[in-house]
């Protein structure tokens, strides 16, 4: 699994665990893989997954791409010989799934067992990325890690109101959006018309989340808010056709208007980032596209979104 060493080494925020036999797996905030968790792993309160009280032994779990298992099924099948780490297969209550493990250490130093393990969720790949460190190691075997795995399931989707609910703001308004995914718990939610996320941006489609470094002066806004317009995904052929102060909900803001290329079948669309700055370092972020021909109908249902967010 070479083309997935970079991710595995970063996922230093892993976790381990000894065989349980609870009926129900847990889902952790925001995302659609879960597991059952082995005796003495917690919720997490800093990272999506479960750790020991002693933070030890951490588990990490996320969503890739879809297509993130299907290189890897791929690479097994066909070329095993060109992967860093030749992964095994196990059955999981979402299907077959495929994990490493190996010896290695953490960002300290310190010697720990690394497992990592993807699974197909259909529009998703699920991942698994459990550290032992030596003393925890008699606990938290391969075989208590490879029961855990084993538990492994997916659901079809996130409770929309689980998902709100993580966000630093709140959402009262969603514009008769079709589709509310969360791309980063508590950080990034999307909401979309097009349920296909190979083609999102056929139709509109918004991102809100937030930003923690955001300048205080107003003179360094504008700077700030072309960079990051500039630093937006997917666009080709980008160019800033408007972009200049506003006040946001009765606070500072900054309005920049992009038209662009996206997507493999070049769409022509049409986007707008909406920063609005609180205290300090803070910002919200928005970030609102549709194809070109549907701008005019689109951008209304864009500020209402963004005219509906509230703080908590």
């Amino acid at each position: 699994m070479r083309h997935l060493a970079p991710l595995f080494a970063l996922t230093v925020f892993l976790a381990a665990s000894t065989p349980v036999h609870a009926a129900d797996p847990v889902y952790p905030a925001g995302v659609r893989i879960g597991i059952t968790p082995s005796v003495g792993l917690e919720p997490s309160k800093t990272f999506t997954g479960f750790q020991t009280s002693d933070q030890g032994v951490k588990m990490l779990m996320t969503e890739l791409p879809a297509s993130a298992f299907t290189e890897v099924e791929t690479a097994f099948k066909t070329n095993p010989a060109s992967m860093a780490l030749k992964p095994e297969t196990i059955e999981t209550g979402a299907g077959q799934a495929f994990y490493t493990v190996e010896p290695t250490k953490d960002a300290a130093g310190t010697p720990v067992r690394r497992y990592s393990m993807i699974v197909n969720g259909g529009t998703f790949s699920g991942y698994v990325a459990v550290q032992v460190p030596e003393n925890a190691q008699k606990i938290y075997t391969d075989d208590a890690v490879r029961q855990m795995f084993a538990s492994v399931t997916v659901r079809k989707d996130v409770p929309l109101a689980e998902q709100l609910g993580l966000m630093p703001f709140k959402i009262v308004e969603l514009s008769n959006f079709k589709t509310i995914r969360t791309l980063a718990p508590g950080a990034a939610i999307m909401l979309a018309d097009s349920a296909d996320e190979n083609a999102i941006e056929k139709s509109p489609f918004m991102i809100l989340g937030s930003v923690g470094s955001a300048p205080e002066k107003a003179d360094d806004r504008g700077r700030f808010a072309q960079q990051a317009a500039g630093m937006i995904p997917g666009l080709r052929e980008a160019r800033i056709t408007l972009s200049e102060p506003q006040r946001i909900d009765g606070m500072p803001g900054y309005e920049t208007r992009i038209d662009a290329i996206s997507g493999k079948d070049g769409t022509p669309v049409s986007v707008v980032q909406w920063l609005r700055f609180g205290s300090g370092k803070t910002a919200m972020r928005i970030i609102a596209s549709a194809p070109r021909d549907d701008w005019s109908k689109a951008f209304p249902r864009f500020r209402a979104v963004r005219d509906g967010i509230e703080p908590r």
